[in-house]
């Protein structure tokens, strides 16, 4: 009983720590802002107190929901492409060692390349719209969790796959049993970052070739100069950002911890 009290108040203590220590980086961030705010000016830069009060309108504004729509669709469908083909191909190169050699150092060389590179072709093959955004969140967030899935699976220890080996599993077993276990705290790791790159690929598609979603509307913001407005839709996408990748990032942890 008293171990489980002692861990129980260290668990607590810990959640404790963890609540002020987000607390004071909010409060830092938004003084920061506040002194950018005062010293680049209005123009430049809105206050915190005019962001949050326009996200507020724009949250309340039935019109707005539409972008949210097509940006969140966009980033559903770039998400599931980036992470079932990383997954999967990064899953086969890192099964056969010899084609996972070959590709990875391409792999990195394409990832190395700018993206908005690439963006004429996307147009060219997919034109405008849906798929062309789809088309270039994908692109920026299929490399990395390829990468990060050939790693994990060619880094799984010999000992576990002896132990598949003297247990006489089937393929099937083995994979689930030993190969996701031990390689699945690296590929989430994979995932999260993708995420983050799939996002501003999307958003980044929006801005160029699409005439809906959060992208569009912060192009035509920076065309009026509504400072306001653009730090508003950044602030929204931070925040999204940030508690989901959290939210992998803790799974990551939980995983890690496990393992």
């Amino acid at each position: 009983m008293a171990a489980a009290s002692s861990a129980s108040g260290a668990a607590g203590a810990a959640r404790g720590q963890g609540l002020r220590d987000v607390s004071l980086t909010i409060l830092c961030a938004v003084l920061v802002w506040q002194m950018l705010h005062l010293w680049a000016g209005e123009v430049a830069l809105s206050s915190p107190a005019q962001t949050v009060s326009r996200l507020a309108a724009l949250l309340a504004d039935p019109g707005f929901w539409p972008d949210v729509l097509e940006t969140a669709t966009a980033l559903l469908w770039a998400l599931l492409i980036a992470g079932v083909g990383g997954l999967g191909l990064g899953t086969l190169l890192g099964v056969h060692r010899l084609s996972g050699q070959v590709a990875e150092p391409l792999l990195v060389a394409v990832y190395a390349l700018p993206k908005i590179t690439l963006y004429p072709l996307i147009l060219l093959i997919f034109g405008l719209g849906m798929s062309a955004k789809v088309a270039f969140g994908a692109i920026h967030g299929i490399i990395p969790v390829t990468l990060f899935t050939l790693n994990a699976v060619r880094n799984i220890r010999p000992v576990h796959m002896k132990t598949a080996r003297v247990m006489r599993l089937t393929p099937w077993q083995a994979l689930r049993g030993v190969w996701v276990p031990a390689a699945l705290p690296e590929i989430v790791t994979g995932q999260r970052i993708g995420f983050a790159l799939t996002l501003l690929g999307v958003l980044l598609g929006e801005m160029f070739s699409s005439q809906r979603g959060l992208g569009f509307t912060i192009m035509n913001a920076i065309g009026l100069n509504d400072v306001p407005l653009i730090m508003a839709i950044a602030l929204l996408l931070a925040i999204f950002a940030v508690v989901t990748s959290s939210l992998l990032l803790a799974l990551e942890r939980r995983l890690g911890a496990r393992g």
